[in-house]
């Protein structure tokens, strides 16, 4: 934590404000996520929020780890802490709602990085809270009034007529955060008739009460759960009975005595909508036919491209939002044609993290109380999968899956998603990542506490996945599944081949940048130069324990021969082994081996 109280802006706040957001924003997920009703009732614009804090928190802390490991006392600057804020918040936005938020940092870190001097006290904090507010507002294609958009202008609003250090401009900025979010219900009908606050405003005044507790050390008394006194308002699905609003006599967000923090982590997959209607018409009315589709991606571009992309997507949905800037971009719509929203990146530029959601008939576009419940499954099984192809393998198999994209694992509050997603009463987790073991047992914990029976198997490779989905029995007895499925993922030794990307020290020997190495139980086993050769020697080292199938997964850029290679290479040298190959797609390794 930081030095609190504290006047001015520094690294350490960065760090500190991020931290403490964070964990407000994990106390008040599950009440953003209930009040989420403008324009469509789709319930995620708290954790979407949640998420897009998480992925700043990471890459601040990344910076503030580069610098510990480089032995560097003095540590980052306050421009790296506030750049690395930005950047993070940026690439890990989800959703309509975490879009605008990353925007909002990024309005204000290119204020706090530009100049430290002048910009890390009370005035520069001012600028800082304007220019944000400006920013998002112009990343909106169609701004409209009563949403996280007034809200952080109300902010800035107040935090212009203030005085003194951070931690007085702070507080008015929240203050005002706070008196406009009141004010919401009677700018938008719909929250009106809901009876509830605007739920990415109500996530706004969560982040800026932790700047004021980051620069002052106090909680400021916050928004608490409730339903607005509004003259003609009415419950609309049960919503407002979960609702959010300025109360008489709030109630902070500190946990209580019993409460931890860690146990608040959500990360979600299904889109959040433009969840407060920063992006819908000014008719100001909730659509039941929006479009079928939310499209996300980060793309590389220039400028200029940029601008006529804004138009083409205008032109294909609604919801578009853009955010970004020095060549990277995050793009999110609504569309009917997914496939021109993704070709229209692709002429502007490089798109990637690609997600595209289906809005299914009965989700985000009809109301709570329109829905049909959905009836809750005995079991399933939740898997992490490295690539593309291999989650759709796993998906055929009736699994729920979490694709972990190289360099990019997944959360512990994404795998509770998934938990929530696969809608079971028991659920067998397997990681299939060594170092996703802490991050899955996070995730088994909190998804316990919420009363769904989960067991964490764990798989450090995704050919162990696939041994224990291949016995997996939900008609079984809960305890006989697991202990089968363990059994048989226990059975499975691995091995990956992949590239060396730089200089190192391994079990083997000494590697350097581009030797191909063959990794088995997650060691390096063998440094060779030929892709073929290298795992032909792994698959004959593990074989000469014995074996009887042999599964290979072929990566992307795997050679087109080697699964003929080792196929051949099985057939001639070992009697009665079988192999069965799968394409993993983009997944980091060349070539994942498993024997059992």
């Amino acid at each position: 934590m930081a030095q609190v109280p504290q006047t001015f802006f520094d690294a350490l706040a960065v760090r500190t404000w991020c931290g403490l957001a964070l964990e407000t924003l994990g106390r008040a997920r599950e009440e953003i996520d209930a009040i989420n009703v403008y324009p469509v009732a789709d319930g995620d614009t708290g954790t979407n929020l949640y998420l897009t804090v998480e992925s700043a928190v990471a890459a601040v802390e990344a910076v503030f780890a580069g610098h510990a490991a480089g032995s560097d006392p003095e540590g980052p600057t306050f421009a790296d802490a506030a750049r690395a804020m930005a950047h993070g918040a940026l690439i890990g936005a989800r959703g309509n709602s975490g879009t605008i938020l990353a925007q909002l940092l990024r309005g204000m870190a290119q204020v706090l990085a530009d100049d430290e001097a002048a910009h890390a006290d009370g005035p520069g904090l001012r600028l800082a809270l304007r220019h944000a507010a400006d920013s998002a507002r112009q990343a909106v294609a169609h701004p409209v009034e009563g949403t996280v958009l007034t809200v952080a202008s109300a902010a800035a609003d107040a935090a212009d007529g203030a005085e003194g250090d951070c931690g007085k401009v702070a507080r008015a900025a929240y203050e005002g955060a706070r008196t406009a979010l009141a004010a919401t219900p009677a700018q938008l009908p719909v929250l009106e008739r809901a009876g509830v606050v605007d739920a990415g405003g109500r996530g706004l005044v969560a982040v800026l009460g932790a700047l004021v507790e980051t620069f002052t050390g106090e909680t400021p008394r916050v928004v608490a759960a409730g339903v607005v006194s509004l003259p003609g308002a009415r419950a609309s699905g049960g919503v407002a009975a979960a609702g959010a609003v300025v109360a008489e006599e709030p109630v902070g967000l500190r946990p209580g005595p019993d409460e931890d923090p860690r146990d608040l982590h959500a990360r979600v997959e299904p889109a959040d909508g433009p969840a407060q209607g920063e992006c819908a018409d000014s008719t100001a009315t909730a659509h039941q036919d929006g479009p079928a589709f939310e499209v996300i991606y980060l793309l590389e571009a220039e400028d200029a491209a940029v601008a006529r992309l804004r138009g083409r997507l205008d032109a294909l949905g609604d919801s578009l939002v853009v955010v970004g800037g020095d060549g990277l971009w995050n793009v999110h719509v609504h569309v009917d044609d997914a496939g021109a929203a993704v070709e229209a990146g692709i002429e502007a530029g490089r798109p990637y993290r690609i997600r595209i959601t289906h809005f299914g008939a009965g989700d985000v576009h009809t109301t709570g109380a329109e829905r049909p419940p959905r009836e809750r499954a005995q079991r399933a099984v939740v898997a992490v999968v490295p690539g593309e192809g291999l989650a759709g393998l796993y998906t055929e198999s009736g699994a729920t899956t979490v694709l972990a994209r190289p360099g990019e694992p997944p959360a512990s509050g994404e795998l509770v998603q998934a938990v929530r997603r696969a809608h079971a009463r028991e659920v067998v987790l397997l990681p299939n990542d060594a170092e996703l073991r802490h991050t899955a047992a996070a995730a088994a914990e909190q998804a316990r506490t919420e009363g769904i029976r989960v067991a964490l198997i764990p798989t450090r490779s995704a050919v162990q996945g696939i041994a224990a989905l291949a016995v997996h029995e939900p008609e079984r007895r809960f305890d006989e599944d697991v202990v089968s499925m363990t059994s048989a993922a226990g059975a499975t030794r691995y091995a990956e081949v992949t590239v060396a990307e730089r200089q190192s020290w391994t079990m083997a020997g000494i590697c350097q940048a581009g030797d191909v190495l063959g990794l088995i139980d997650g060691d390096v086993a063998v440094i060779g130069t030929d892709v073929a050769a290298t795992a032909g020697t792994v698959l004959d080292r593990m074989l000469a324990a014995g074996g009887e199938m042999v599964t290979l997964v072929l990566g992307d850029e795997a050679p087109e021969a080697i699964a003929e290679h080792l196929e051949g290479r099985v057939r001639e040298g070992y009697l009665a082994v079988d192999t069965v190959v799968y394409r993993g797609g983009r997944q980091g390794s060349l070539l994942l081996i498993g024997v059992e």
